[in-house]
């Protein structure tokens, strides 16, 4: 090959690569400690390390789109934004509108209630006659709404201060996933507790739209979410934000 032509093909090849290089936008809330918030004007977190990681696997580019958590779901749905990193739990409604990453993190319901009234509720049957809240948007309201005492407890939405409300004592607990849950209690100065065990089990994953660009690049994520789980990166992801491995089911 002449020396003219090598550089031809180089320039051929480098242009390929680029051409092949795409942009993954990335939805979430940027205030859901310790998956996804900012500090000192830096988005960071479990949610930003994995999708910085997919994207190192694929080649692509990650750009991180911030927004309440109520709109994610329209967001995807209208084609603002390519998927959502948020802790986003697998529901046969949620299957029905997309098409899902496998699941990477694995999780229970929990709830949470002010420091000293742990006695108060240590099971599910003791919600009843309570004031529970939820964060509006997440998956908790529809799983204490089937619960065989759904009828009996007074199910409330909150879009923030739900911590805040709780060790007030202006709702008697509220409910999310474990993980953040021991997280916001070793982190937070409010007084809150664990509410006896995790009930009903939580697989999350990452959402795309239903599409053949969906899909492509649902596949395309997919396959690095197992590279990174084979060659133990997903692990240190994990261990980094919470010292264990929250990346496989018990």
């Amino acid at each position: 090959m002449t020396k003219s032509l090598a550089i031809a093909a180089f320039a051929m090849a480098t242009t390929f690569g680029a051409a092949q290089a795409d942009t993954i936008n990335v939805g979430m809330s940027g205030g859901y400690f310790p998956f996804t918030f900012v500090k000192l004007d830096e988005l960071q977190g479990f949610e930003v390390d994995f999708m910085n990681a997919i994207a190192a696997e694929t080649g692509d580019e990650v750009n991180f789109v911030t927004m309440s958590f109520s709109g994610l779901i329209g967001a995807l749905e209208s084609g603002r934004i390519d998927t959502i990193a948020n802790q986003i739990t697998i529901t046969p409604e949620r299957e029905a509108k997309f098409a899902f990453s496998q699941p990477y993190v694995f999780d229970g319901a929990q709830v949470v209630v002010k420091k000293g009234n742990e006695s108060s509720i240590t099971s599910i049957d003791d919600l009843s006659g309570k004031t529970v809240a939820v964060n509006l948007g997440s998956n908790f309201e529809q799983l204490l709404s089937e619960l065989p005492n759904a009828s009996k407890i007074d199910i409330r939405t909150y879009e923030s201060n739900i911590a805040q409300d709780t060790a007030l004592g202006r709702v008697d607990a509220f409910v999310m996933d474990r993980v953040s849950s021991v997280q916001l209690i070793a982190e937070s100065p409010l007084p809150l507790a664990l509410g006896g065990k995790p009930f009903s089990e939580i697989r999350n994953a990452l959402p795309f739209r239903t599409d053949d660009e969906g899909i492509a690049l649902r596949d395309k994520v997919d396959a690095a979410i197992t590279t990174l789980k084979e060659n133990g990166t997903l692990t240190e992801i994990s261990e980094k934000w919470f010292k264990t491995d929250i990346t496989v089911a018990e």
